[in-house]
């Protein structure tokens, strides 16, 4: 038995509930490029989409966020990303050069003109 006083205990903090909507006409957009920039006051990612043998992309969504929550994000998505391959196994990254990579590349300069010598 110990003869230190018992502390007394602070009554525990209720946690404020925020309910997320999830607007009906939110649109999914798919990316598979992201461009990331920032300044001393935010981090600025720049979602894109960038099809096969075309030779542009298009940004589709933007996201602005303050660095402390740029870290928490990164953690978030750290956290899930093992959660993923715990359940579906490790997620395999092609090392450079793939023959996958060639898909993604622009055409070559002649494949445009090709294309309007037919029409």
């Amino acid at each position: 038995m110990s003869n230190e006083p018992k502390k007394p205990q602070q009554p525990k903090k209720a946690q404020k509930r925020v309910t997320i909507e999830l607007p009906k006409d939110l649109k999914a957009n798919y990316a598979n490029i992201a461009f990331i920039t920032h300044t001393p006051a935010e981090m600025i990612l720049d979602f894109a989409q960038v099809l096969p043998r075309s030779p542009k992309g298009e940004i589709v969504s933007r996201l602005i966020m303050s660095p402390i929550h740029a870290k928490s994000f990164l953690k978030a998505l750290q956290t899930n990303v093992s959660n993923f391959e715990k359940q579906y196994g490790e997620i395999k990254v092609p090392e450079k050069p793939h023959p996958a990579d060639q898909l993604f590349k622009n055409p070559p300069p002649w494949f445009d003109e090709e294309e309007d010598g037919k029409q």
